[in-house]
Order: C-alpha cells, then structure tokens, then sequence
C-alpha cells in the first residue's frame, strides 16, 4: 500500500498517485476514454451487424462473411508491434490523438466502398489504425490511478465496452431497418453505408479529446522526466481536491530504479536522433520478456487469450446473422428452427436472386436487432453484479477459472438450442461471463508488467486474441460444412483447455504497479 509522505520527501509513483486521491479528474479521463473504447468495439463489431442487409448488395458468400469478419483483426495483428513501440518510446498520448484521427479517416472511406474487396481493404487499415489507441488506453487509464482504485478500473473498463456492445445494435436498430438509396455520382450508398459512417464520430472524438488531457505520470517518470511528472500530480490533484496546485504535499518524486536517465535538456534533433537510435534498439524491450519471471506468465496469457478469443469471437461475430436467420425463420413460419437449420441454412448458396431479396427485406425489420441489444444488456449488467464481488479477495482471486468453467458448459450448450429465446438467453451469459474473463486477464496484465512493455505485452496478448479471431472465423465455415456438431464441438474444446490453463496462472490484480 501507498504510503503517507511529509512535504519535503521524495516519493515514488505509488505514494504520488494516492496523494492524489480520486475525483473530477479521473472521472474526465473515464469519460473521454469511453469513444476510444466503443471505437473499438465498433471496428471489430459492425461487419457483423451489416452482413445481414449487405450480403444482397455486395452478393456475400459464406466463406466472404468469414473474410470480412477477420480482416480487421488482421490489421491488428500487423500493427500492434508498431503501435507498441510508439506508445512505451514517445508516449501514450500521442497514440491516442493520431490513432484516433487516423481510423476516423479509414472507417469513413469504408463506408465509401462499392463492392466486397473495397470493404475488406478499407476494415484492414481500420484495424491498423484502432489496435494503437484502444490498447494505450488501458495502460493510459491504468497509470492515472493507484493500488485502491486500479483493478476497479480496469474492470470500468470492460464495462464501458459493454456500453459499446450495447449501443451498437441499438444504433443498428434505430439505423440498418430504414430503407436509404441515393447515387452521388457514379457511387451508390445504401443504408449500410451511412451506418458505417455514423460509427466514424466516436473515433474521432476520441483523437479530439485526449488534446486537452496530459502524458500518463508513469510513462513520464519511467523515462525520466520527472519535473513533468510532478506538474503532472499536481494537476490531477488540484482538480481533485478543488485547491491550488501549490497545495500538493509531495514536492519532487523518482522511481526507486529509473528506467532512463533524465532528458528534459534534450534538444529536438538530439530527440529526433535518440528515436532513431531507439527504433533501431527497440526489440530490446521485448528482452525481459524472454526470461524469467515473465517469460512462463507470457507465453501462459498469450495462449489462454488465443483460445478464450477465439471461442468468443467466433461466437459473438455471427451472433447477429444466426438472428437474422431465426427471425427469418420465425416470419416464414418455418418449423424447424434448431442451429442445425440454421447453419445449413446459412451456408447453402443456392437460393434465386427474388428469394435472397426476400429475406435481405426480413433482415431489415426492426425485429432481427432487439435479440441483439438484450445481449448486450445482459453483458452490461454482467460487469455491473461483477464490480462489487472485486473487494472479495477470494472472488477475485478465482473469478477467471470460475468464468470459463462456465462458459465451457454454455458454448456446448448452443448446440442445443431450437429457438431465438433460448440462443437469445444461452449466448447473452456466455458473452457475458467472457467479457469478465477478458478484463481479469487485462487487470493481470497491467499490474505485473513493467511501465516501459507494458504497452507492448498488452498489444501482444491483444495480437494473440486477435490472432484466435481471424483463425475462428475462417475454420468456422470449414467446420460448418463438416457438419452441424463440429463448430461445436470444436469450441467446447478450445474452452475446456483455456479452463485448464488458467488454473495454473496466478497474478494478484490487487499488487503495485512494476
């Protein structure tokens, strides 16, 4: 625990950061994270939502659907490394007003596309451009706060995602049901397409915002600007405690180890010179994580991450069309309705053009979304019946194994449902209870990682997941023409072994920063 420091002692980023306590400040952080963080959840999202009432206009098969779904996470994958060397070398608030700007710039021109390949180029550069942003911003958030307040808010973190997953299909509903054609010039625009520019507000919003807010204390202190730092507490503190600045208590600070030598006399050139010397030296970040006490904790989270996503995205990002289908179904009266219709149905591609016309009409009835923003709601109030357990050290502790034991048994059991109510009710606690085993594996992360990789150990469990998404939605319509059983025999497997890897992974989410 942080402790109480006179006037005159130098402290270190623990003490500093309590004496700061909690208040206006960090609710102004949280809130100016939260377009960063639905951005994400957009990117990643909304092919999802926009297959059913594209699929006529850009003619989807459903090897296409797959595609499309894993080409943002590819762009991910790429660009993690980049975005994490930027982010632990010349700052998190960079990363967040760029990055922002950028992917505003790349989810507009695809909502610009004419055909499937356009789409597909332009949701790759969205991925390379978000990954950046939404992963500094955990770290960003993490280091504003101190040992009391951090595991709450890593877990306000995965609810503001929830907030993202919710308002998607209710922008969706409000949005994608409403019959929108026009041409400007030789273009044409469909309903979808003003929805995916819609989704491009949040993410430059988020670039906006992060301009009025300053650098992260601990990223300023680990590279030894520690005058900066300072101004930096003193910042938070005053709007925190409503005082003067002057009334801080702490008057200089230090890392016990500092990471690197003081380099506020730097000129721009010598900067200019030492980050060219630092790209060249940057995979030396990585060392620490080729040894022990990190290297077994690393290569654990990244498999476990690999696997959990991979089940859950498989799942989450053919939610939507698998209610589309079933609310087709329902409207047809059609009496079959098990997931074994379903995904036949799906991956039959023989229909006549007036036929696939029929049910795109279907797909944009209000109807095939509501299953989708109850989903979402019942993953938000999962993280809100979550947030008081957290001061139960033993709940914490086991929340992740008991989260994916869980979840082994409900993936198996979308096997069986024979209806929209009972997908509905089995997905929605799956979803749920995987948002919470996200978030713990991110609270792990951030406490037992040091300042200088964390950034980069982050974008590389997230590259992983991200890895697990693309893999996922590619096997799955293999899987699917196998058989009706195989997708789900596959994912009770893949859940049955992230339940057994992470009874060996123990990390307190309640420690100090490193």
């Amino acid at each position: 625990m942080a402790k109480v420091v006179e006037a005159e002692e130098t402290a270190d980023f623990e003490t500093a950061i309590s004496a700061c306590g909690f208040g206006v400040f960090n609710v102004i952080i949280i809130v100016c994270a939260l377009p960063c963080l639905t951005s994400m959840v957009f990117s990643a999202s909304v092919i999802s939502y926009v297959m059913p009432t594209a699929e006529c206009d850009l003619n989807l098969s459903v090897m296409d659907m797959g595609i499309l779904n894993a080409m943002t996470y590819s762009g991910m994958i790429l660009s993690a490394i980049p975005w994490g060397f930027v982010s632990d070398t010349l700052g998190r608030r960079p990363v967040l007003i760029y990055g922002g700007f950028i992917d505003g710039i790349f989810v507009l021109c695809s909502a610009l596309s004419q055909n499937s390949i356009q789409l597909m180029i332009f949701k790759f550069f969205d991925g390379l451009a978000i990954c950046g942003p939404f992963a500094v911003v955990i770290s960003y958030l993490a280091e504003f706060h101190g040992q009391k307040h951090r595991h709450y808010i890593m877990f306000l973190i995965g609810l503001c995602v929830s907030v993202g997953a919710i308002t998607l299909p209710l922008l969706a509903y409000l949005i994608l049901p409403r019959h929108i054609s026009f041409k400007l010039g030789a273009m044409k625009f469909h309903t979808w397409q003003v929805f995916l520019a819609i989704l491009a507000l949040p993410t430059f919003l988020s670039g906006l915002l992060h301009i009025f807010l300053p650098e992260s204390p601990k990223f300023l202190m680990a590279h030894g600007y520690y005058s900066k730092a300072l101004e930096c507490f003193q910042r938070i503190y005053a709007m925190n405690k409503r005082t003067s600045r002057k009334a801080y208590p702490i008057k200089s600070v230090s890392d016990v180890k500092p990471e690197q030598m003081e380099e506020n006399q730097l000129s721009v050139m010598q900067r200019c010179r030492k980050a060219k010397f630092i790209f060249c030296e940057g995979l030396k970040q990585l060392k620490p994580m080729c040894k022990c006490p990190y290297l077994g904790v690393s290569i654990h989270v990244y498999l476990l991450h690999f696997c959990q996503i991979m089940c859950v995205n498989s799942i989450r990002l053919w939610m939507p069309k698998i209610f589309a289908t079933m609310h087709a179904f329902e409207v047809r009266g059609d009496a079959d309705r098990s997931m074994c219709a379903v995904l036949k149905h799906n991956s039959e591609m023989n229909f006549t053009k007036e036929q696939k016309s029929q049910e795109c009409d279907i797909h944009q009835q209000p109807g095939s979304y509501t299953d989708n923003i109850i989903v979402s709601a019942i993953g938000l109030l999962g993280f809100l019946i979550v947030f008081p357990l957290l001061s139960f050290q033993a709940f914490a502790s086991h929340m992740l194994k008991i989260s994916l034991f869980v979840a082994t048994i409900l993936v198996g059991g979308l096997y069986f449902t024979n209806s929209s109510l009972s997908m509905l009710l089995i997905s929605a606690f799956y979803l749920m209870v995987m948002g919470i085993c996200a978030s713990t594996i991110m609270s792990m992360t951030v406490v037992y990682f040091p300042t200088l990789v964390r950034t980069i150990v982050l974008l590389l469990i997230m590259t992983f997941g991200r890895l697990g998404s693309v893999t996922g939605n590619i096997l799955l319509p293999l899987f699917i023409k196998i058989n009706c059983w195989a997708p789900f025999v596959w994912l009770t497997f893949l859940m049955l072994l992230s339940f057994v890897m992470s009874l060996f992974l123990k990390v307190n989410i309640k420690q100090a920063l490193n």
